[in-house]
């Protein structure tokens, strides 16, 4: 998409983004410093950029799962969910953290959340990297957030517009 970032806005600059990851890490080490490993689950694909500065930021030892699921038809969230990459590990007794960009409506990881439920994990907690209150419908419990961000279109950083911007080192967005 030609001159994307010239249409953007700066909400959270690469250094801010990159000094709340790192607290954000800190407080998950701290949630889980007598555990043996943690099951971290990147939801792809917005959340990659995020998870992987995260994990790498984290003293917990874990392993990387990745999923990819969609709940949309067009531009409308079925409230289902449709898993197009499961896990490659079983759960059932493991401690996890499922790592997700963004939070609006809630009914993706409403349902994500509890189809990772149903396979027993010991524990499942959520960290999301924007949190976009204003849009949610349904509540969902998420233990870390990067961000309580306003109801406008983020992009960089992970956050795209067809498929570009994920690149963008910063989070911006599009006025309307």
């Amino acid at each position: 998409m030609e001159n994307l970032e010239e249409k953007l806005k700066v909400l959270y600059s690469e250094e801010e983004v990159q000094k709340r990851i790192a607290e954000l890490a800190k407080q998950i080490d701290e949630d889980y410093k007598d555990i043996k490993e943690l099951i971290v689950i990147c939801i792809l694909k917005g959340a990659a950029f995020f998870t992987v500065d995260l994990v790498k930021k984290m003293k917990t030892p874990i392993i990387f799962e990745v999923m990819q699921v969609s709940s949309y038809s067009g531009t409308e969230t079925t409230g289902a969910i449709s898993i197009k990459k499961d896990l490659d590990c079983d759960i059932s007794g493991k401690d996890v953290l499922i790592v997700e960009d963004i939070i609006d409506t809630g009914y993706t990881l409403r349902a994500l959340r509890q189809d990772l439920l149903s396979r027993k994990p010991n524990s499942l907690k959520i960290a999301v990297l924007a949190d976009k209150k204003e849009r949610r419908k349904v509540e969902v419990p998420v233990d870390y957030v990067g961000y309580e961000i306003p109801n406008k279109f983020v992009v960089g950083y992970g956050f795209d517009v067809d498929e570009y911007g994920r690149n963008i080192p910063y989070v911006g967005y599009l006025e309307n």
